[in-house]
């Protein structure tokens, strides 16, 4: 499916920051990292609809999520790992659903992750599902 399959009216990555607002006042520890849940839009470029029940599965099974905060040592270079520089807030990053903790934060459904269960960045959500 390329990048562009879906019909965005918004910009995803706005879209979740401004749905998740200030998250000052949640506070991750170590190497955990707070990401957004990408909710693939209801409607695709070519004008097909997804059905509600498909729509809602991403909130289970999505695969890519929106960096909204880190933990203090979260992406810290050490002889084991190596992150590139400029991993870290607003990126999207794909993972394995089942090594994130789900939950809310501000009523949007995120995950929290440990920063080596990241498998890899994307430029847009669309390209990984």
């Amino acid at each position: 499916m390329p990048a562009t399959a879906y019909a965005h009216d918004i910009d995803p990555r706005q879209k979740l920051l401004d749905a998740i607002g200030d998250v000052a006042g949640v506070e991750l520890f170590h190497t955990q990292v707070l990401c957004a849940i990408y909710i693939a839009p209801e409607t695709t470029k070519g004008g097909i609809i997804r059905p509600p029940s498909n729509v809602d599965e991403d909130k289970y099974q999505g695969k890519v999520g929106l960096i909204v905060k880190l933990g203090p040592e979260a992406f810290a270079k050490d002889s084991k790992w190596q992150w590139p520089d400029d991993l870290g807030l607003g990126d999207w990053v794909f993972y394995r659903v089942s090594d994130a903790y789900a939950c809310h934060v501000n009523q949007v459904d995120c995950r929290i992750i440990e920063d080596v269960d990241v498998k890899g960045r994307v430029d847009h959500p669309d390209r990984v599902w």
